[in-house]
């Protein structure tokens, strides 16, 4: 393990990637924002898990994108590289083409042909998941598509 930016070691075996955009707020549509609503009024808890991750995926690149779609916010950088979706006890980290990724961390879930994803159940999650790791190989991957 390797100590990341904030000296907290990481088990992905690379620094944690800093925030490198700490003032960035993320300009939206409508539909997302009324869908992060609909999420805090449910469970305050999962709408900060699911702005974080979001955080993240934004602050990958500058041309990535956002919509609402099969119940979730779906990102796009030229090509779609992965989705938020909020669940009754969890928020699921979706990869449409997951199942091309590396595993190396082994926690993509998922048995169908294509897609994965990670179960995340607190903000811990996203940095024992790996969550950042896996967010770079999806955008790379989609760049290459």
């Amino acid at each position: 393990m390797m100590p990341d930016v904030d000296g907290v070691k990481s088990i992905c075996g690379g620094p944690r990637l800093p925030n490198l955009f700490p003032f960035y707020k993320p300009m939206s549509d409508s539909r997302v924002e009324q869908l992060l609503e609909d999420i805090k009024l449910v469970s305050v808890a999962r709408h900060d898990l699911v702005q974080e991750v979001r955080s993240s995926i934004l602050g990958l690149n500058d041309r990535i994108s956002e919509q609402v779609k099969y119940g979730g916010i779906l990102f796009s950088a030229d090509q779609p590289f992965c989705g938020i979706f909020s669940y009754t006890h969890h928020v699921s980290l979706e990869f449409g083409d997951g199942a091309a990724l590396p595993d190396q961390f082994k926690v993509l879930e998922g048995t169908g042909k294509q897609r994965r994803h990670i179960k995340l159940f607190t903000q811990t999650d996203v940095v024992d998941k790996c969550v950042s790791h896996y967010l770079g190989l999806a955008l790379s991957a989609s760049q290459k598509a």
